[in-house]
């Protein structure tokens, strides 16, 4: 193995233990702040019987103390058993895989949409820079990372469907995925827009563009075989954080758009104080943003030879 290869391998090592051990801190971060909520599952307005709220707190292991429901929890997590719902009775790892198949849908095509159309107006931006489109680019940029994502998709919501009925509010078979991925894709479009066009700046000023352009190649050729591929591996770094926010952010779209994924699910959850639900859903979300960041800094390696893993 190359010395190259070799330094790639145990930095792809470190940081998958780093990541386990993150994942292990969510998960007991997270597991040890929800019984600190006052409460519980089986708190209802109408009195429970006593001997039925025993039961059902002995069957979920509720009755024991909090670390040892925490190493019962983990102990069949790690073979991967997560339990069972609180509220529903069935298996947590069939709910939350099943939602998570619809969030990510919505996340891939959020990302899809976002990433060339990001990329192409930050070059757009980077080579008219200082004109009027360079100018308007910043200004729609700025405005839509500084807007909330509920915001977003609530206007989107009122003004396609509800007024104008363009769309249906959610069809997973349809044209109703629509504004949802509308909604979850123009923060990243707005970021990678705006880091295209500093990157794609930085690029343009070297001096091997001003060579390649003294040669006589055309313009188009120094953009987009010269500047775009230097300009791209900052790109590619911010990738994982994107999908990370992808599917983080559709929690709020998700719940706005009444879509039965996995941020929907989570929030029910979080409502219902389901608790395998919520750390299953939780564990999800931590390993899986752990190695969209693993695979977005491998990228950027791969890309820029000259990046250094450390």
């Amino acid at each position: 193995m190359s010395e190259g290869g070799g330094t790639m391998l145990r930095y792809a090592l470190k940081r998958v233990f780093l990541a386990l051990l993150t994942v292990f801190l969510v998960a007991a971060i997270t597991f040890f702040a929800m019984h600190c909520i006052p409460g519980g599952p089986f708190d209802t307005e109408k009195a429970t019987d006593p001997a039925t709220r025993a039961a059902l707190l002995s069957r979920f292991h509720l009755d024991k103390s909090v670390p040892e429901q925490f190493w019962l929890y983990l102990s069949g997590a790690v073979r991967g058993d997560f339990g069972i719902s609180l509220k529903t009775g069935r298996e947590v790892s069939q709910m939350v895989f099943g939602a998570f198949g619809v969030s990510a849908r919505l996340g891939a095509l959020s990302l899809l949409a976002a990433l060339p159309l990001g990329m192409g107006l930050g070059c757009l931006a980077a080579v008219k820079r200082g004109r009027a489109g360079d100018h308007a680019m910043l200004a729609l940029t700025t405005l839509l990372m500084a807007t909330p994502g509920f915001v977003v998709a609530t206007l989107l919501l009122l003004v396609f469907c509800l007024r104008l009925g363009w769309f249906d509010v959610w069809s997973a078979n349809g044209g109703g995925s629509v504004l949802p991925v509308v909604a979850l894709a123009l923060y990243p479009m707005a970021y990678i827009a705006r880091l295209t066009r500093a990157s794609m700046l930085e690029a343009l000023s070297r001096d091997y563009v001003r060579a390649e352009r003294a040669r006589g190649l055309r313009e188009s050729a120094v953009i987009f075989r010269h500047a775009l591929k230097n300009a791209a591996p900052p790109v590619a770094a911010c990738v994982g954080p994107m999908a990370a926010y992808a599917l983080t952010g559709s929690m709020v779209v998700e719940t706005v758009f009444t879509i039965g994924g996995l941020g929907s699910r989570f929030v029910e959850s979080i409502g219902n104080r389901d608790y395998p639900v919520i750390m299953a859903a939780t564990i999800l979300l931590a390993a899986l943003i752990a190695l969209f960041s693993l695979l977005s800094d491998l990228a950027c390696r791969a890309l820029d030879p000259r990046v250094e893993l450390s």
